[in-house]
C-alpha cells in the first residue's frame, strides 16, 4: 500500500495544523481561566520550570535518576494542585488540558513508528479528494449500478445483456472486496455509456477504503501530462511518471481515444509492460475490440493487454441516452 509524495505531505500538513489548532485553543482556555484564578500562573510558571531542570539533570547531575524522581513528583504534586483549584472554581479538572483531534496518537499521526488508525483515514480522504476532481466517484458505487438499464432480452448470440451486467457487477464487486497486489488486471470492453467508467469507480472506492493508492484518469489526461512531464513542462500537472507506473490500481479510461503520437504509443508500452513485471492491477476501459485496438497501436501492447489482461465486455444500449 503505498501512496504519492504528495498524499503524504498533505497528510502531514492537516496532522500539523491539528496539532496547532489543539495547542492555540488550549492556550487560549488557559488564558481566559487564569483571569479567574490567578494562581494557575504560578502553578503554569513552576510547572515550566521543572521541565527545564529535567533537562539539565541529563546533561549535569550526578545521578541522574533520583533528581528526575524528585522533579517528577513535584511535578505531580502541582497537576493536582491545578485540578484543585479548578474544581474549586467550578470548572472540570481537565479543562486546561489540550483537545486533540485524535487523542490517541495526540495529532502526530502515529503511536510507536506505525501509523495511527487516524492517519489511515486521513490518508484514504485525501485520496478520494483527489480521485473526485476527476471523476464523479461518490455517484459510482456498486450499489448505483443499475442493471435495468440493460435490456433483458437475448441477443442473436443468445448472450442476455442485464444477466450479463449482472455477472460482471458481481465479479466487480468481488474483485474490489478481495483487492491486492495479486488482482488480475481488467479490462473492459464495450460501446458507448454501458457503465465501464462507473463500474471501475466502483471498484475504485472500494480499493480506497481499504488503505490502497488509485490513480484514475483518461487515457488522454494521463499520457498528456506525462508526455509534458518528460519535456519539462511540469505547470499544472496532475499526473506524474511515479505515480502512475506506482500506485497501488491504476484505472486508464476511454484507451484509444486519445491523440496517437510515438511518444503516446512508447509511453502507453511502458505502463502496461511495467505494471505487469512489477505485479501491480491495471484496469483499462476502452470503446475498441482488440482487433481495432491492435490497428492503433502496435503488437507488443495489445499481445499483453490480449494476455495478461481479464476481459469483461458489456453489452446493451448506452444509458446515458437512456437516462
Amino acid at each position: 500500500m503505498s501512496y504519492s509524495q504528495e498524499v503524504y505531505s498533505k497528510a502531514a500538513e492537516i496532522l500539523d495544523r491539528r496539532k496547532e489548532k489543539a495547542y492555540l485553543e488550549a492556550q487560549e482556555r488557559f488564558d481566559e481561566v487564569s483571569e479567574k484564578i490567578p494562581e494557575l500562573e504560578i502553578i503554569q510558571r513552576k510547572l515550566s520550570q521543572i521541565g527545564l531542570n529535567i533537562s539539565k539533570v541529563f546533561l549535569y547531575s550526578t545521578d541522574k535518576q533520583a533528581d528526575v524522581e524528585k522533579l517528577m513528583q513535584e511535578s505531580l504534586a502541582l497537576q493536582e494542585e491545578k485540578k484543585a483549584l479548578l474544581k474549586k472554581n467550578g470548572y472540570d479538572e481537565k479543562a486546561l488540558e489540550v483537545k486533540y483531534t485524535c487523542p490517541v496518537c495526540q495529532d502526530t499521526g502515529f503511536i510507536k513508528n506505525r501509523r495511527c488508525k487516524c492517519h489511515n483515514e486521513l490518508l484514504k480522504d485525501i485520496e478520494r479528494e483527489n480521485l473526485s476532481k476527476v471523476a464523479p466517484i461518490s455517484d459510482c458505487t456498486f450499489d448505483t449500478f443499475d442493471v435495468n438499464f440493460y435490456p433483458d432480452e437475448d441477443l442473436e448470440n443468445a448472450i442476455n445483456p442485464r444477466n450479463k451486467a449482472e455477472k460482471i457487477k458481481r465479479s466487480c464487486a468481488k474483485y474490489a472486496t478481495n483487492f491486492s497486489r495479486d488482482s488480475v488486471n481488467i479490462l473492459f470492453m464495450g460501446g458507448t455509456g454501458l457503465g465501464k467508467t462507473h463500474l471501475s469507480l466502483a471498484i475504485a472506492n472500494v480499493v480506497i477504503n481499504k488503505g490502497n493508492s488509485v490513480v484514475y484518469g483518461t487515457a488522454q489526461n494521463i499520457l498528456n501530462d506525462l508526455q509534458n512531464e518528460n519535456f519539462g513542462r511540469t505547470d499544472n500537472l496532475r499526473y506524474y511518471e511515479r505515480a502512475v507506473l506506482n500506485c497501488d490500481l491504476l484505472i486508464i479510461d476511454d484507451l484509444g481515444t486519445e491523440f496517437k503520437n510515438s511518444y503516446t504509443v512508447a509511453c502507453l508500452f511502458n505502463i502496461i509492460n511495467t505494471r505487469i513485471s512489477a505485479k501491480l492491477p491495471t484496469i483499462i476501459s476502452t470503446n475498441y475490440t482488440l482487433d481495432e485496438l491492435e490497428e492503433k497501436y502496435d503488437q507488443r501492447i495489445t499481445s499483453r493487454i490480449a494476455g495478461e489482461y481479464k476481459k469483461l465486455v458489456l453489452v446493451g444500449n448506452d444509458i446515458r441516452y437512456i437516462k
